[in-house]
């Protein structure tokens, strides 16, 4: 069985790879929802890591990944599948002078034809998807056959009104559903013969802009990720093991992503600075507050601009520290402060 914590590198695009610490409860919670074949729901405010961690569970799995996100306007279906209705129209337009037979031209404009799937078709039905609009098909990853169960992402479920996981409640507890114009339902290819497929992983994210339903949730595994806290819930400054705890899972974090690039020292200075920005962030009630996201990007460009300043050469520790501290003061405000503050 692998390491349950380790880093798992991501194909972001074609010209970028990114990394992800993959720890305990993540890799337990992904083993958890694949066994009991139910979707992995990620709560947690913006900046932990959700989307990633799909895109990691993808590549931990070697397996193709599907991505949608949701919108105020989004509807159920639409996660099962849609109808281009324009389309139709046009082409009945132009069939209309093509086609004198009337059967023929109610053939040539089968709704059936202008059904595309979403993503939960290719999660629970690849190849019929995959007849139906191959160009859509997610990159396959090498070595990956359908038979081994794809990820799919739905981003930000709370940004839909409740009927939205209502809607979903029937297709994620049978794993099938009828789309629009068909005579007969899309099912899982999944039994219980030991060559059937493997299951998908559906990881569904939610910021918790707004609760969602009960028997949705019940139908869902969750994982809760959260950071180390930064104030004490009476607003006074941390014990100082727990000052240390929120330093150090920090201060891993930037290891994990910048080996040997940047000295621990001024990862665990940066992670300093993150701390009093994030209480105050907390203690003011403003948002969003800064997190792993920002504290990443802050690394990341203190690395360049202090690379730009002081060129390839080698300088003593005590220059690159300097070059380090002040960089940083001069880019906090931009990184880490995202709200303005009281007196501004």
């Amino acid at each position: 069985m692998p390491q349950p914590t380790r880093l798992i590198p991501i194909a972001k695009d074609d010209f970028e790879c990114i990394d992800h610490l993959m720890d305990h409860d993540q890799y337990w919670a992904i083993e958890g929802a694949l066994a009991a074949n139910r979707p992995l729901l990620v709560r947690g405010e913006p900046g932990l890591g959700k989307t990633q961690l799909a895109y990691a569970a993808a590549a931990m799995l070697n397996r193709p990944i599907k991505h949608f996100t949701i919108d105020s306007a989004t509807e159920a279906r639409d996660l099962l599948w849609t109808f281009d209705a324009i389309q139709r129209l046009a082409d009945a337009q132009v069939a209309s002078h093509l086609y004198a037979d009337r059967e023929l031209l109610r053939n040539e404009l089968a709704v059936t034809k202008y059904v595309r799937p979403g993503p939960l078709w290719w999660a629970i039905h690849w190849e019929s998807a995959f007849n139906i609009d191959p160009n859509s098909a997610p990159n396959q990853p090498t070595g990956w056959t359908k038979d081994k169960g794809i990820v799919i992402l739905i981003d930000e479920i709370d940004k839909a009104e409740s009927n939205v996981p209502n809607g979903l409640l029937e297709v994620l507890g049978s794993r099938q559903f009828t789309p629009y114009g068909w005579s007969h339902a899309i099912r899982s290819e999944q039994s219980n013969d030991k060559k059937s497929n493997d299951p998908p992983l559906i990881i569904i994210t939610t910021n918790e802009e707004r609760t969602l339903p009960d028997p949705f949730l019940r139908r869902c595994c969750v994982l809760n990720l959260t950071l180390p806290d930064c104030v004490q819930d009476n607003g006074a400054d941390l014990e100082e093991r727990d000052r240390i705890k929120f330093v150090e899972y920090f201060v891993e974090l930037g290891k994990a992503h910048f080996p040997k690039v940047i000295l621990e020292e001024q990862i665990r200075a940066c992670a300093e600075l993150l701390l009093e920005d994030r209480k105050y962030a907390v203690l003011n009630q403003v948002s969003p507050k800064p997190g792993p996201a920002e504290f990443l990007d802050f690394l990341r460009a203190m690395i360049s601009l202090v690379k730009k300043q002081l060129g390839d050469g080698k300088h003593s520790k005590s220059v690159v520290e300097n070059a380090y501290n002040e960089i940083s003061q001069n880019i906090r405000q931009f990184v880490f402060s995202k709200s303005k503050k009281p007196d501004e």
